[in-house]
């Protein structure tokens, strides 16, 4: 499912507000089905390039149609998403 300028919109609109939360990545699967999803801490994932960064999360986009999955800069090529959290961010949420 690659990623439209409309969906892309719906991402920013999603995350990229001081108000996102981990419970926002629920909204995410409802409105992207079709892609993957994966969840992690900012230093996790720091040695690649974000697709976005946000407030609270940074957004890494996955391409799984080789036989391992890569994280590109395409959306056209987006079978999934990495977000990941802030560490401030992180510690936030948790209270």
């Amino acid at each position: 499912m690659p990623l439209s300028t409309d969906d892309l919109t719906k991402l920013d609109a999603l995350l990229g507000g001081a108000d996102a939360h981990v419970g926002t990545l629920s909204l995410i699967r409802q409105q992207f089905p079709g892609l993957s999803l994966t969840q992690c801490d900012a230093s996790d994932i720091d040695q690649e390039q974000p697709f976005r960064i946000y407030p609270r999360f940074n957004v890494y986009l996955v391409d799984r149609s080789d036989h391992c999955w890569a994280i590109t800069g395409n959306p056209a090529q987006a079978t999934g998403l990495v977000v990941a959290h802030h560490k401030a961010a992180a510690t936030s949420l948790a209270s």
